[in-house]
């Protein structure tokens, strides 16, 4: 982990523009914040939610898993690469094909119902059902039974060695709540904070849960502010009209390092940047474009660009740290290659295509597309740039309604399946790309239970998307965060899913100008 802090003044003009920006979203509308009693924390994600449902459409975008932790619980949540309990106190595999989960008996939703077996249940079928981007991980679940009150029974037609990371993000809701329409906007949960209120794209607010399970949290209310420019989300951060903010370009960290209210730290992390074709979409059927694609890049030059210390060149398309990673030999800028290898795809003058990502959700994406899309042009093809709302950009790529897609992803589970086996099956039909060689694989993977067997397949399944080319994996990110040095205790996971139960803010917040 990187920290740094040191002085340098505030750049006062454009924070007394900021100023009147962020009156809307609270940025002034607390005496407490700026000196009271009341503990408050403001937090501008690099990601905002456009759901807080974590079981439907959205169930794998990082800001929805985000917010909704502090509103709901898991069975187990990932700490420091370990599976730790959370609603299940304890578990067991008796044998290969069922898992037992001892859940807490302490445990009540924020509006007093004690949470039971028949809850998990209902949220892991509802997450099933709705066949949302986290259901390909239940695969292999034949049932989820409510045994007794606080004990859950999860059999499984062929034996599954990813339940324990997949039961990680299924955060469960009341079965008798879960269903309706109107839940989703104002949930309820067992969290350590309660909701308060959200505005799509814009904030989510929630307070203490005081009678929470694990113990109150210190924080009186925790306020998610979605502010799209990277540049005013730092000048919120240096004026105090936030105290923490994620995803921090390298380009950006000078301006906040020499402040010596503000930390800002690089730690480890499970986030990449990855680059699909739609291998679905002429011309990109044929391996020998897409390979093409990619030895038309100086993926170095724009990882040391770009990027700096805060990314390394990709060995693989997870990774490094995440278990069932490995290490493939990376593709070699060659341009010559490259134009070599779409003249026999016959592709000799190049073509045109289109390249679409999402606005503002990952450091320096615009300048990296822009990039990329520099580097196919010398060697003929033509991209024209689809920068999409967040919204849009969901709906499009998951009706596969995109030619090039660029984005980052986190493996939220610390687990391979998390990303190998959801996302590259042809079931899951993410990208076009399908293998049936590729599926056995990753099916064998899934079931193995020995954790050595499985880091085996996951490296063959590895090795077939890279050589097939079926994206492009540039860089390996770090986790770059900055926070005012009134905020204690926060310490950024590497799935980048920030918490803040065990947060505290001390002394006054920074006076705005």
């Amino acid at each position: 982990m990187i920290r740094s802090r040191a002085h340098r003044p505030l750049a006062l003009g454009l924070a007394a523009v900021l100023a009147v920006a962020l009156a809307a979203c609270g940025g002034d509308d607390d005496e407490s914040a700026a000196g009271g009693g009341e503990q408050v924390l403001r937090v501008a994600p690099s990601v905002a939610p456009v759901s807080l449902d974590p079981h439907g459409e959205q169930s794998a975008e990082e800001g929805v898993q985000e917010i909704v932790q502090h509103l709901l619980d898991p069975l187990v949540r990932l700490e420091d690469g370990e599976f730790v309990p959370v609603l299940a106190e304890s578990w067991e595999n008796p044998d290969d094909l069922t898992w037992v989960f001892h859940l807490r008996d302490d445990v009540t939703f924020h509006d007093g119902t004690p949470l039971t077996a028949a809850d998990v249940k209902a949220s892991a079928e509802r997450l099933i059902e709705l066949n949302g981007p986290l259901a390909p991980l239940w695969s292999g679940v034949a049932s989820v039974e409510a045994t007794d009150e606080h004990t859950v029974t999860i059999r499984t037609a062929q034996p599954l060695g990813t339940v324990i990371s997949t039961v990680s993000l299924l955060f469960v809701g009341p079965a008798d709540r879960i269903g309706e329409a109107d839940f989703w906007r104002a949930p309820v949960g067992s969290g350590p904070f309660v909701f308060d209120e959200f505005l799509p794209d814009e904030r989510v607010v929630m307070t203490a849960n005081e009678d929470y399970w694990g113990g109150a949290p210190e924080l009186d209310r925790l306020e998610f502010t979605y502010i799209p420019e990277i540049s005013a989300r730092l000048t919120a951060l240096e004026t105090g009209e936030v105290d923490l903010t994620t995803g921090v370009p390298p380009d950006q960290a000078p301006s906040i390092q020499d402040n010596e209210d503000v930390v800002f730290e690089t730690s480890p992390s499970y986030t990449y940047y990855f680059m699909w074709f739609n291998s679905g979409h002429e011309p990109f059927t044929d391996p020998r474009v897409r390979q093409a694609m990619w030895h038309a890049v100086d993926v170095e030059t724009i990882v040391a660009d770009l990027f700096g210390d805060a990314a390394t060149v990709a060995r693989g398309p997870i990774p490094q740290d995440v278990f069932g990673a490995s290490e493939q030999q990376p593709y070699e800028y060659d341009p010559e290659l490259a134009r070599q290898l779409l003249a026999e795809a016959g592709y000799p003058d190049g073509f045109s295509t289109t390249l679409q990502w999402p606005r503002e959700s990952g450091a320096n994406i615009r300048s990296l597309a822009q990039t990329l899309m520099s580097h196919w042009a010398e060697v003929g093809i033509t991209v024209e740039p689809l920068e999409k709302e967040r919204a849009q950009w969901i709906d499009d790529l998951n009706a596969l309604s995109w030619d090039l897609n660029l984005q980052t992803n986190s493996v939220g589970t610390g687990d391979a399946d998390y990303t190998l086996g959801r996302l590259y099956t042809c079931e899951a039909n993410r990208n076009g790309f399908c293998s049936e060689e590729l599926d056995q694989l990753l099916l064998a993977a899934k079931s193995a239970l020995d954790p050595e067997e499985r880091a085996t397949l996951y490296e063959q399944a590895a090795t077939l998307i890279w050589e097939q080319a079926v994206g492009i994996f540039p860089m390996d990110l770090g986790n770059n965060v900055a926070y005012r040095d009134r905020v204690e205790g926060f310490e950024m996971p590497a799935n980048g899913r920030a918490r803040f139960h065990e947060v505290s803010v001390t002394g006054e917040a920074a006076e705005v100008y």
